[in-house]
């Protein structure tokens, strides 16, 4: 099994723990999508308390990957992930969070 394998898988766990139903398919391609960036150790989690952090993930990938109009409900959907995900939790992997914030919009054929 190759290290971006075992990712997915653990990606997967993660969001079976928080009872989310797992797309195998699209969380394979929004990691994928994630790059080098899940192999590195800072660049792999989202800090969820961190509102640069949060404003990355608004920018970068909200606005930019999933062409979305910036608005409040942008930050009211990360608040909505990060939550869900469990503020206390600290491994907050990226590729999970953009997973559920592509099931949040609804922009799944985004990576069709």
């Amino acid at each position: 099994m190759s290290k971006r394998d075992e990712l997915i898988t653990k990606y997967a766990e993660d969001l079976k723990k928080i009872g989310e139903a797992v797309d195998n398919d699209l969380l394979t391609k929004v990691t994928i999508g994630c790059g080098p960036a899940i192999y590195n150790k800072d660049a792999a989690t989202v800090s969820g308390s961190d509102p640069k952090e949060l404003e990355t993930v608004k920018n970068n990938f909200l606005i930019k990957k999933l062409g979305l109009e910036d608005s409040d409900k942008l930050d009211q959907a990360i608040d909505t992930v990060i939550e869900k995900y469990g503020k206390s939790n600290r491994n907050k992997y990226r590729a999970v969070v953009y997973y559920l914030l592509t099931k949040h919009f609804g922009k799944e054929a985004i990576y069709n």
